[in-house]
């Protein structure tokens, strides 16, 4: 099976996570991928594969190296994610490849009107030329990781049809609830036993990221006072009104529809109210750690201004969920190195970006395997408008191909 039609295969699997559940996997589609894919490795022969009863699904390639010279190389990882994003149905995705796009409107749905413009979306224009896969408009595509997934089965697959190419072990795994925060929570580090990896689960042609956002997130709480409207001067509180107040409060363009590259934000996801209890939740982004624990401290500062206008109206809940990997890379940074090196080697020009968001390497990061984010080639996550050229699919392919080389003749 070539690297498409496997992506075309995966894309099949409803793997949407939900974050509402307090289960792992989240979503039961997760599990079933898992073992679609388990079963796959298997007759593809590859060795140590376990599928965990949380949808952790491990692997190895084994060196092809005489054991005492394997024994001195690093065993690198590649790892990517089962799940897909809450924030669009994935189930019943309609793929199809527009051969040699013209740079022109791509049509994805014509009865809903929905369409694909480079006139929104200006980075079409980089892949004139090439195939693209595109959704049907009413589905994500699930680039976002099947892309990754698909890239890394089909490298092995293609280093085990070309043994000329020498490597030391190699350890993929696929973990579900990466979109809901949760990819690395119960990911055993150990069992796993790399050295390093990456996660291929990047977005446009060549990007390396190794900097993403410290992240928290906050439940802001308004109790309110609810009396009859006819009656209520001087004695209604209502919550909503002071969450609004509260929200002008927090700097206007410190939202992400007005950052980019290092610019933090504040944004307000969801917001539920009733006179007598609004709660709002915020999502609090800084690369900067500094800046980050200030942004939290202004969320504490404008709570206790409320409280000042109405006394033990408003509670904060503030929860970090991960942290900048950076300062867990650049001890290692030669693995960095590597990455760029065989990038260059499979034709591909790096690019070093910082992740405007987070990636499970970040947590993985932090439990003490550095893992660092590779492109996986796909674009527009999250919507009916995700792409992926199949030209990017096989550069990322060819990457983990080299990296494995490249880390064959290293020594730890």
């Amino acid at each position: 099976m070539n690297l498409t039609d496997r992506f075309l295969q995966y894309v099949s699997f409803d793997t949407q996570s939900d974050e509402e559940t307090n289960m792992t996997p989240s979503t039961p589609g997760q599990m079933e991928f898992a073992r679609y894919l388990r079963d796959e490795l298997e007759r593809m022969g590859l060795e140590e594969i376990s599928l965990d009863e949380n949808g952790y699904l491990m692997a190895t390639l084994p060196a092809n190296v005489a054991a005492s010279e394997a024994a001195e190389i690093p065993t690198v990882g590649f790892i990517a994610h089962l799940d897909t994003s809450p924030d669009m149905s994935g189930r019943h995705v309609s793929p199809r490849i527009v051969q040699k796009y013209d740079g022109g409107d791509i049509v994805l749905n014509r009865e809903g009107g929905i369409v694909l413009s480079p006139s929104e979306f200006p980075e079409l224009l980089h892949y004139v030329g090439q195939d693209l896969i595109v959704t049907d408009g009413t589905t994500l595509l699930g680039a976002d990781d099947k892309a990754g997934i698909a890239e890394i089965v089909s490298a092995v697959d293609y280093l085990m049809s070309h043994p000329e190419i020498r490597h030391g072990k190699i350890r993929i795994a696929f973990n579900p609830d990466e979109e809901i925060g949760l990819g690395a929570h119960k990911f055993d580090v150990e069992r796993f036993g790399a050295d390093f990896a990456y996660t291929m689960d990047g977005g446009e042609i060549g990007e390396i990221e190794y900097e993403n956002f410290n992240a928290a997130v906050a439940k802001v709480s308004f109790a309110g006072r609810n009396v009859h409207p006819g009656y209520a001067k001087h004695k209604m509180v209502n919550s909503m009104r002071i969450a609004n107040q509260f929200i002008i409060m927090l700097p206007r363009w410190e939202t992400p529809e007005h950052t980019e590259g290092y610019e933090g934000f504040y944004h307000l996801t969801a917001m539920e109210g009733t006179v007598e209890k609004t709660v709002l939740t915020y999502i609090i982004r800084d690369h900067d750690r500094d800046r980050f624990e200030r942004r939290k401290k202004e969320l504490e500062h404008l709570a206790r201004k409320i409280n000042h206008e109405f006394p033990d109206c408003c509670t904060l809940e503030i929860k970090d969920q991960y942290f900048n990997m950076r300062e867990k890379i650049e001890p290692v940074k030669y693995i960095i190195d590597i990455a760029e090196e065989a990038m260059k080697d499979a034709g591909v020009t790096p690019v070093i970006v910082p992740i405007r968001g987070g990636t499970d390497g970040a947590q993985l990061s932090f439990k003490g395997l550095p893992c660092p984010n590779l492109f996986a080639g796909g674009l527009n996550f999250h919507g009916r408008y995700e792409f992926v050229p199949i030209p990017s699919m096989e550069a990322a392919k060819s990457t983990i191909v080299e990296i494995a080389r490249i880390v064959g003749t290293r020594k730890r």
